[in-house]
């Protein structure tokens, strides 16, 4: 004998002897529902031993208090702030998030897009540097975070990436260092963070670019510096186009016998987790990637609440924060 079908809301509704919407406004915790009939479907949950899906809230509700969360990369830990400010911006509201990486199935030519779409979420956060043809229906209120990609009517929360290159500039010219070096792959963010570097840079250091057409990792870090010092061995500080990037440049110049801060300077991006350990102590810039996740929270419940509004850019302004991995010259 096989096992016993996982009872669903219908089963629910017909022992609680109510429809399956109501069912679904009192595990919405609803305050529309009479006390009786809230204990008659709570009673019948717990005879059926019934577990609720966000899909089937949802299609029997009117709302599924759910937003989908699109990332780049799980192993990127700049996503970790930033799913911090959502979470701290939608809860309030009663909204829980899914979140699904972009190339976690793709395997299977499956978009993480159209499983929210299922789920019936009420808006969708691409965070990072999406691909541009995600088929989003223009009834679903999008917010980009993170990245600066241009989709028409998604709203933009993003860290002043010029900005930020130009603090890193400045901080390495003022403790001393005229031949600078930049680490960075592929990435409309590092782009901008190159570009501000170089407007910080001005007239007062040389600047040697070393990037690599792939994504911004630490191997990537790794032969990006190897190859800058291969070709530039007079440089004394490195930026890195991100924290991780930054810490393959650490690796490299290890390799070389080459010490940090003493020999070369390293200044990072992000601010992640990992730069602000005790062993690592990377100087970083913070893109503040907790405001950025609450702005786009906020961003995103006004949207859902008013589909009409206007696009909108919001740049959060980075700030340096400076350990032990640069010194002066």
């Amino acid at each position: 004998m096989g096992d016993a079908k996982p009872a669903t809301i219908y089963d629910v509704a017909a022992r609680a002897g109510v429809s399956k919407s109501l069912v679904s406004l009192v595990l919405q915790r609803s305050p529309r529902v009479s006390d009786g009939r809230r204990a008659a479907v709570l009673k019948a949950i717990q005879e059926l031993d019934y577990r609720p899906s966000t899909a089937a809230v949802s299609l029997a509700g009117t709302r599924s208090r759910t937003v989908g969360v699109v990332l780049d990369d799980f192993r990127n830990q700049w996503f970790v702030d930033l799913l911090t400010g959502l979470r701290e911006s939608l809860q309030d509201q009663g909204h829980r998030l899914v979140v699904a990486d972009r190339f976690l199935n793709t395997g299977l030519d499956a978009s993480p897009v159209e499983g929210f779409l299922s789920m019936r979420v009420e808006g969708i956060v691409i965070a990072g540097e999406p691909d541009t043809d995600l088929a989003i229906p223009a009834s679903t209120p999008l917010v980009i975070a993170g990245g600066r990609v241009s989709i028409p009517r998604a709203d933009t929360v993003a860290n002043d990436d010029r900005a930020g290159g130009r603090m890193a500039a400045e901080h390495l010219i003022g403790l001393g260092h005229t031949r600078l070096g930049f680490v960075g792959a592929r990435s409309a963010a590092a782009t901008e963070r190159l570009a501000g570097f170089r407007d910080g840079v001005g007239e007062a250091a040389t600047v040697h670019v070393s990037t690599l057409p792939e994504e911004l990792t630490e191997d990537a870090g790794f032969r990006a510096a190897t190859a800058l010092f291969d070709e530039h061995p007079d440089v004394t500080a490195v930026f890195g186009a991100n924290d991780v990037m930054a810490l393959g440049a650490m690796s490299s110049l290890a390799q070389r016998g080459l010490r940090v801060p003493e020999d070369v300077s390293v200044i990072g991006y992000d601010d992640t987790p990992v730069a602000a350990t005790r062993y690592v102590g990377l100087t970083s810039i913070d893109d503040r990637s907790v405001e950025i996740g609450r702005g786009a929270g906020e961003r995103l419940l006004a949207r859902i609440a008013d589909p009409s509004l206007a696009a909108t850019e919001l740049l959060v302004e980075p700030r340096l924060v400076a350990r032990r991995t640069t010194a002066e010259r």
